[in-house]
């Protein structure tokens, strides 16, 4: 029950997506795209008069009139196009738009393409990104495997060439969670930790990981030492207190529920607290 109450609650964690399977939000996931064929763009053909990522007409209707006529202005473009710099710039533009209302997948075909004609890591960065977010974000096992793959080859590529930028490491190391070696992915968070003691996206990573495990004295560790370090953090009070909680330490539990509410203000956080609190009087 309280796992539900968690994915409910933190929408927009990225972890709690991984450790419980389930959506922040819904987005490009009709059973008629998923069971689409695969256009030209999203083929191996990168070339610069290929055809555009298609996209089912229910995606495109979930977007304003004007950005859906923008779109299909900038596709058109696209696969007009016989020169490869203008066909990264309309890319890059379909891909910005994409950005803006969340459509992190759609975003990310076109990004896959502007990586695949402009290598570096910039492109690869940003791909990497949009297939991340995309992957957090599917609620489809299946996308969500197709998304974190191809995130990973991306983070890889930029890690090879600065291997020293933890933050895309994180990224890595939770692609992996969702794979058949997710010890991989949790060493590599630790050896985060041997780098960088401190690092707050390592600490809560894998103080999450130690709660869907049900080991809540070492995620008290964790995320303990994360609210020391980073104070305004509201996510980790909230997953010390529940910790707290499951340990039946009541007290503790209510302090950092408290300084959660005393973080944010939104009514549903809120709401959500108080309903924890009333639990524990």
């Amino acid at each position: 029950m309280l796992k539900t109450r968690i994915i409910l609650l933190i929408s927009a964690v990225v972890l709690v997506v991984l450790i419980f399977s389930l959506p922040k939000v819904v987005i490009d996931n009709d059973p008629d795209e998923m069971a689409s064929n695969t256009t030209e763009a999203e083929a191996t053909d990168k070339s610069p008069d290929a055809a555009a990522p298609a996209e089912d007409n229910v995606h495109d209707q979930q977007l304003s009139v004007e950005a859906q006529k923008e779109i299909q202005n900038l596709k058109e473009k696209f696969a007009a196009s016989k020169n490869i710099e203008k066909s990264v710039i309309f890319a890059d533009s379909l891909a910005e738009l994409y950005l803006s209302v969340n459509k992190y997948d759609s975003a990310a075909k076109f990004l896959d393409i502007i990586a695949e004609n402009s290598p570096g890591e910039d492109s690869w960065l940003r791909a990497g990104n949009a297939y991340y977010e995309g992957f957090t974000y599917s609620m489809e096992p299946a996308k969500r495997t197709e998304m974190a793959t191809k995130a990973r080859e991306y983070f890889e590529k930029v890690l090879k060439d600065s291997p020293d930028r933890l933050d895309v490491k994180n990224k890595l190391a939770m692609t992996h969670l969702s794979s058949s070696s997710p010890m991989k992915g949790i060493m590599m968070l630790r050896e985060i930790l041997e780098q960088d003691p401190g690092n707050e996206k390592a600490l809560f990573n894998l103080g999450a990981l130690s709660m869907q495990s049900n080991q809540y004295d070492k995620a008290i560790e964790r995320f303990s030492k994360l609210v020391e370090l980073y104070p305004n953090n509201t996510q980790a009070h909230f997953f010390l207190a529940v910790s707290y909680m499951e340990t039946g330490k009541k007290a503790a539990a209510k302090e950092h529920f408290e300084i959660v509410k005393q973080l944010d203000d939104d009514p549903q956080l809120q709401a959500t607290v108080d309903s924890y609190l009333e639990e524990i009087e």
